[in-house]
């Protein structure tokens, strides 16, 4: 097991420093950081100027390992257009984002795994396609397009939930329903499939033949096996959620890593974005890891691969 770790840990480096290379030389031959840190007024000696002073003027190669080893020991730089060292606005960004992305799984944990036993108690039956319904629903609306309908009903209309911020805990309500919607469907469908190849299993008709109740064989025995593939894939859905959190932070006017991302963009704030780039993609990797960790513990097969 400890080489198997290791080795995934090697893998989830190199993965981050590739991305790290790509997202830096992605950027700097995209916009030019100079002109970005100028202004629409500057004038070409004032860009001559900033491009000299920032070391913009050197290789590329040679920018990247300066930024690269400050990044690793949690220095990003300073924002231009915030005027406040990066790491301090992720600091101060990161709850929000964190706090959206835990009640985002728990909620689709919630309803993707019942929906998904149900399916798979009653299969072919108007359960099994209103079960499926859903997961078709949360996979296809588009997250803008949801978020401002549950806006416009619980928020304009009824006015039981805020319309925006992050003063309290209902103003994560409607966001935590549009994220957790998205991730619904693939947990929903692996619960659904697990509980069918379990159901179908000797011991399973075993313990039918031993005459033991229906919710002692359906969560005992049966969801007991078909949840392990459940609880990797939650993991990888738990990445996605964090980092597909910019369009539902924008709407809802959470002032997390999303909104960050978002606000950097329009400013072609480079330093922030290549931060939050990074972040992200460690959260992407660092839960690969763990689904991958969480398969080798409960399958042991996976770790002589």
């Amino acid at each position: 097991m400890l080489i198997y770790l290791l080795r995934r840990f090697g893998l989830a480096c190199w993965v981050a420093l590739c991305v790290s290379i790509l997202t830096f030389a992605l950027l700097h031959f995209s916009i030019d950081p100079a002109i970005a840190m100028a202004g629409e007024d500057a004038t070409s000696e004032d860009i001559e100027l900033i491009r000299i002073a920032y070391g913009y003027d050197r290789p590329v190669w040679i920018q990247f390992g300066e930024w690269f080893l400050r990044a690793i020991q949690g220095d990003f730089g300073v924002s231009p257009y915030f005027g406040l060292p990066v790491q301090d606005l992720i600091l101060d960004r990161m709850p929000v984002t964190f706090t959206l992305g835990a009640l985002s799984i728990v909620f689709a944990l919630g309803f993707g795994i019942p929906l998904g036993v149900l399916a798979a108690i009653y299969p072919n039956t108007w359960i099994d396609r209103v079960s499926l319904s859903v997961g078709v629903f949360g996979q296809a609306i588009p997250n803008f397009w949801f978020s401002l309908l549950l806006m416009i009903i619980f928020a304009v209309q009824l006015q039981w939930l805020p319309v925006s911020g992050s003063d309290s805990i209902w103003s994560y309500v409607l966001p935590t329903i549009v994220l957790g919607t998205n991730a619904i469907p693939p947990i929903m469908r692996l619960t659904r499939t697990g509980m069918l190849d379990t159901l179908s299993a000797d011991y399973i008709r075993t313990a039918w033949a031993k005459g033991l109740p229906p919710h002692i064989v359906f969560f005992k025995h049966a969801l007991r096996n078909a949840i392990i593939p459940v609880v990797a894939v939650a993991s990888i859905q738990a990445a996605h959620l964090l980092g597909g959190s910019i369009v539902v932070e924008s709407v809802f006017a959470l002032h997390g890593l999303g909104m960050l991302a978002y606000e950097s963009i329009l400013r072609s704030d480079i330093p922030t974005m290549q931060a939050v780039i990074l972040i992200f993609s460690a959260f992407f990797i660092g839960f690969s890891a763990l689904s991958d960790v969480l398969n080798a513990y409960f399958d042991p097969r996976i770790r002589v691969q």
